[in-house]
């Protein structure tokens, strides 16, 4: 039989067994907890990384942003570096087919752009990208860029302003298509592309249209955007549009300044 004092010692054991049990599971659950909550963590750290990694430098058929970035806070709008546009609108020019080819592969084109933030003059290369230059210079003697607005700057990871799209939205297209050109130039090595390129938007391969874009700061992309000239002046217009920011407040949006093409000229 048993004691009354035996029972109690038994009684108290099946209770700490229990105890010891609860316990037990209670750890299992929070590592349970905290593996969960590590692995969600590491997902989300690592799509931030690939959204920041992925920005890319597209035009004529869609515009290519930054995704799913959602500032902290709403970023303060600098205040615009840039005058007010010149009196007039953009042309709603439309072309079938790309342009004969007429310009000199010899000589050096020479284009100026007028914009409200001060002049920009590129040395464009028909040696080395021919059918881009050529179609540059038919555009311009038209005034398809005059008075567009530089629609895109992008402050982190690459450094370049965007233009020629008369939409201003990075859907613009001067109704053809253009190769791609020029894409091994030596110049490219190392998969950057140097401060003071001038180099092609597209939507891929062969979609090259009107929109442009020109690095101000070294840049690392692959090679898949046609340079094809050079900033000959202008680096410090550049530095004070840079300087302005961008929108969004996430490296890759509307610049704050109004960049405007007032006109853009070519000439040899």
């Amino acid at each position: 039989m048993v004691s009354s004092d035996q029972r109690r010692r038994q009684l108290a054991r099946e209770k700490f067994e229990r105890q010891q049990q609860r316990r037990a599971e209670n750890r299992r659950k929070a590592r349970r907890r905290n593996a969960v909550i590590a692995s969600a963590l590491a997902v989300v750290l690592a799509a931030g990384a690939t959204a920041f990694a992925t920005g890319v430098l597209g035009g004529d058929d869609k515009d290519d942003t930054v995704a799913d970035a959602t500032p902290s806070s709403t970023p303060s709008k600098a205040q615009d570096p840039c005058a007010k546009p010149a009196p007039g609108s953009v042309k709603k020019l439309s072309y079938k087919k790309e342009p004969a080819l007429t310009v000199d592969k010899s000589a050096t084109y020479t284009m100026k752009l007028d914009t409200t933030c001060g002049d920009i003059t590129l040395a464009l290369d028909p040696a080395k990208a021919p059918r881009t230059v050529n179609s540059f210079n038919f555009l311009a003697s038209k005034g398809y860029f005059d008075h567009t607005k530089c629609h895109r700057l992008t402050t982190s990871g690459i450094y370049v302003l965007q233009c020629g799209d008369p939409t201003a939205q990075g859907s613009g297209t001067p109704g053809y298509k253009l190769p791609d050109e020029n894409l091994k130039d030596p110049k490219l090595k190392g998969g950057v592309y140097p401060a003071g390129t001038v180099a092609m938007a597209n939507a891929g391969p062969g979609t090259g249209g009107s929109q442009f874009f020109l690095v101000y700061q070294d840049s690392k992309l692959p090679a898949n955007y046609t340079p094809f000239g050079t900033i000959a002046g202008g680096q410090d217009v550049l530095k004070k549009i840079a300087g302005a920011g961008e929108a969004t407040g996430q490296g890759d949006g509307a610049p704050n300044a109004t960049v405007v093409i007032d006109r853009a000229t070519v000439t040899k």
